[in-house]
């Protein structure tokens, strides 16, 4: 399947792994949308369409678990099309969150065959939702 202009957008402060991300998804063929802080992302939203989002949990001003909740709040159609990335996916809290909040978990080191196909599943239930598939 041809991505085609399908936005990614990559929320993480580890720029080495933004721009593993953005290469690889950029190969693939999707238009993406990249920063490394919470607010910036919230911002990039507010201007731009993105059709999934790759979310990580430890940013500097704000958790990925809090972004994630504004944003679904602000734009409920991202609700799952939002992974978060983590590799603390076992800590208390996190299950605790996950215990309450749909959401798929990419375990860190996640191999890049891992969001392809993560993204090949968002573009397949979107279709069906809008009846193109």
């Amino acid at each position: 399947m041809t991505p085609g202009a399908r936005t990614v957008l990559i929320v993480d402060d580890e720029a080495p792994l933004r721009r593993v991300l953005e290469r690889s998804l950029t190969r693939e063929g999707y238009r993406i949308l990249s920063t490394g802080s919470a607010e910036a992302a919230y911002s990039l939203l507010e201007s731009e369409r993105a059709d999934a989002v790759l979310l990580d949990i430890h940013l500097p001003t704000m958790s990925g678990l809090a972004l994630y909740l504004a944003m679904v709040h602000r734009w409920p159609q991202l609700e799952g099309r939002i992974a978060i990335m983590t590799g603390d996916a076992e800590a208390e809290e996190v299950r605790s969150w996950l215990d309450q909040n749909r959401c798929t978990v990419l375990r860190k080191p996640f191999n890049l065959r891992e969001i392809s196909v993560w993204l090949e599943g968002v573009w397949r239930v979107r279709e069906r939702e809008t009846g193109n598939g």
